[in-house]
């Protein structure tokens, strides 16, 4: 009996593009639902600067990991394991991540002071999710690994 249930890897990035969108909206709708009962302009300053924090993580920070993510599934074995869409350290990562995040909303921190830390960590995801998507539509390379030979 095989407990290993096997996908074409291709499938993974599609996977895992999901799975960090829905992170990541999540994230975003709890920020801002805890944004809401500020003012509007007090609002929009909050929404930007989450956003310009999100793209400078990204960009600097987290597009790496994606490209990494992409070429160790482009490296997996042509019907790999449907759970290898993340290394193991990125299911403990996902352990971190989630015990954190309840942990703070767990805590006196008033939720206004969590939403840019969420906000900012959705549009990361997020973010993260198009990159992985376009990879899997057949999109740019991910990475100077894989240049096409149309390239």
């Amino acid at each position: 009996m095989n407990l290993k249930p096997a996908i074409p890897r291709h499938i993974l990035l599609l996977l895992a593009s999901i799975f960090w969108a829905l992170a990541g909206l999540i994230l975003c709708i709890r920020a801002i639902g805890w944004l809401e009962v500020i003012g509007t302009a007090t609002l929009v300053v909050a929404e930007t600067l989450s956003l310009a924090v999100a793209v400078i993580a990204y960009v600097f920070w987290f597009s790496r990991l994606v490209v990494k993510n992409i070429t160790r599934i482009r490296h997996l074995p042509e019907r790999a394991c449907a759970f290898a869409f993340t290394a193991w350290h990125g299911y403990l990562m996902i352990g971190l991540m989630m015990t954190l995040g309840i942990t703070l909303r767990n805590t006196s921190i008033p939720r206004i002071y969590l939403a840019i830390p969420y906000a900012v960590m959705g549009g990361v995801l997020i973010g993260g999710s198009i990159k992985l998507c376009r990879e899997f539509l057949g999109g740019r390379p991910a990475g100077p690994l894989h240049r096409r030979a149309d390239s």
